[in-house]
């Protein structure tokens, strides 16, 4: 089979985002990574889905989620800890909900291409994210934590987690902010720019963070996410893209809260 450096082109370049999906989906990186790279086995064997596809991206997606449903959206019950819990809320969802959501917010899918890639109606599509969102936000409310340099998106962002019931314990601005504010009060979530006003890192930020007070879920906004979808070492599994929507953010919040929820999250 001859593939088009045109095919391959476009194929590269929605990787990362794949990427991206499969990990807030599986709240795993490892597991995440996994499934796009079986999904890519998949096209490069046979891509007549691709091609018959609105788009190749599309038809990339549309692979990945045959794959995801043949393997019956695991729920793993020899899970324990954290993730055991975590299994718990996602085996009371209702079918297919989150990834109707995660599609259309934080991958920016129309409704059309949910439709398409889910193989269902426009009007379930609608539906379903009608449903996701609703109960993904009622399901783990906590505290969160932002490290943002810019007083104008920090307020936006607080202003967002607020109206979905979480606490904000406070805003840093550099890493030795970020982690003296965590000292003070270990949040539940840590929602991260990554280029600091001192040009210290966000990333160095949350390593310090978590290295002193343990794992907890971390979501990063970053104007270059595909610099964070490589596969090759430790990345996070939940990436906003900026400039960011008010549903990005809340449905990331959400996924990263639902995976990683803790004790003192209210259940």
């Amino acid at each position: 089979m001859t593939i088009s450096q045109d095919f391959t082109t476009a194929i590269s370049d929605a990787l990362p985002f794949l990427r991206r999906y499969a990990r807030a989906l599986t709240g795993d990186q490892t597991t995440g990574d996994t499934y796009a790279a079986v999904t890519l086995e998949a096209v490069l064997e046979d891509r007549s889905v691709v091609d018959e596809a609105s788009s190749i991206k599309i038809g990339l997606f549309k692979v990945f989620h045959t794959l995801w449903n043949s393997s019956g959206a695991p729920v793993d019950d020899n899970e324990t800890g954290l993730r055991a819990k975590a299994q718990a809320h996602l085996a009371n969802l209702t079918p297919k909900t989150r990834e109707a959501l995660l599609l259309n917010t934080i991958e920016e899918f129309n409704v059309a291409a949910v439709a398409e890639i889910m193989r269902i109606d426009q009007s379930e599509a609608d539906h379903l994210l009608s449903v996701a969102r609703r109960e993904m936000e009622d399901v783990i409310a906590g505290s969160v934590m932002i490290i943002e340099d810019e007083a104008i998106i920090a307020m936006d962002l607080e202003n967002v987690v607020a109206d979905m019931g979480h606490r904000v314990t406070g805003v840093a601005r550099t890493r030795v902010g970020a982690v003296d504010l965590a000292s003070k009060e270990v949040p539940d979530l840590i929602l991260a720019d990554i280029q600091l006003a001192d040009n210290s890192s966000g990333i160095d930020a949350v390593n310090d963070i978590l290295a002193k007070q343990g794992e907890r879920p971390v979501i990063f906004i970053t104007a270059f996410p595909e610099r964070l979808l490589t596969g090759d070492r430790p990345e996070p599994a939940f990436l906003i893209s900026k400039p960011y929507t008010e549903d990005q953010v809340r449905s990331a919040v959400s996924q990263a809260m639902f995976f990683s929820s803790t004790e003192t999250l209210k259940a």
